[in-house]
């Protein structure tokens, strides 16, 4: 029964709990993001596409404050049946022309796996969300690709099952996992979730996998994200997902969690004054590295 992912498996009957040697994994994307190094990386944009206009508006925007990768949904699992469900495959249109426009690798939300060709020359990292955290067809689907892929921490998955659903998409073939503690849902209701802060260590020291953290979902409010992006950052997560809207009150899903770009530009001063403070950076977008490399310097792997 061989584990990939683990320094030590899950199950104490199987191993030793004695963690093996095992580097930890960085991973590329588009080689000019790298997740899982020294530096801190910013995936940012939209909940959901929901216009071109307001993708393009969004995308240049948390580019100039310095994130590295843009989000944005184009299949969106609701609650209720009712609620916007996002542009489908109007979105990936979008989003490709988003990418071409200010260089920022995609990620996007993957629900089924009849998806997956789809998604080819859209996503450059694939995310799963948490209520698809234990969708196993589509992990086996996703781990049959070689793109990257964002797994989500289930609504109320254990750190266990994170890792045993990471481990599907690793045994059929796919090495390139990004973990992701997005928040968990307990008895308190003074934020949507509760962010599992412990999680990050944890998760580190158990697999070699990158893990980011996304603020947005944790909290629920926007007055709340940049606090728990800077504990995250602190804690030792690789990177961060953040929701940026050009018009939060206006946002047909998740407004209220929603940084503007001005405040999203605010978290991004603030989080690199705390990345140096724990001897780390924040990693340059696209742009950045291009100016770079005019100047000799090459774009890291």
């Amino acid at each position: 029964m061989g584990h990939r992912l683990l320094y030590r498996h899950p199950d104490s009957s199987v191993g030793s709990s004695t963690p093996r040697p095992c580097a930890p994994t960085v991973i590329s994307v588009r080689d000019c993001v790298a997740v899982g190094g020294t530096d801190i990386v910013l995936i940012a944009g939209p909940c959901a596409v929901e216009g071109r206009d307001m993708l393009l508006d969004t995308a240049r925007a948390v580019r100039r404050a310095g994130a590295c990768m843009l989000r944005g949904g184009a299949y969106k699992p609701r609650t209720s049946p009712y609620d916007f469900r996002g542009l489908g495959e109007d979105a990936l249109a979008m989003l490709v022309e988003a990418r071409a426009a200010t260089d920022l690798p995609i990620v996007t939300e993957i629900m089924d796996p009849r998806h997956v060709d789809r998604m080819h020359g859209v996503a450059d990292v694939l995310q799963i969300g948490a209520r698809n955290m234990q969708n196993y067809p589509l992990l086996d689907e996703v781990g049959r690709v070689t793109t990257p892929v964002l797994l989500k921490r289930g609504l109320s998955a254990t750190i266990r099952e994170l890792l045993l659903a990471a481990e599907y998409v690793l045994a059929a073939g796919n090495p390139t996992v990004i973990l992701c503690e997005r928040g968990i849902r307990t008895f308190e209701t003074g934020t949507r979730n509760t962010l599992d802060i412990s999680a990050i260590p944890v998760l580190k020291s158990e697999t070699h996998l990158p893990v980011i953290v996304d603020p947005s979902h944790a909290s629920g409010r926007a007055a709340l994200v940049t606090p728990l992006a800077l504990a995250a950052i602190a804690a030792g997560a690789d990177g961060l997902l953040v929701e940026v809207h050009p018009c939060p009150r206006d946002a047909k899903s998740d407004g209220d969690q929603s940084l503007t770009p001005v405040a999203f530009a605010d978290l991004v001063r603030r989080a690199d004054a705390v990345a140096t403070a724990v001897g780390r950076r924040l990693m340059p977008n696209a742009a950045e590295w291009r100016r770079t490399l005019i100047a000799g310097v090459a774009c890291p792997a």
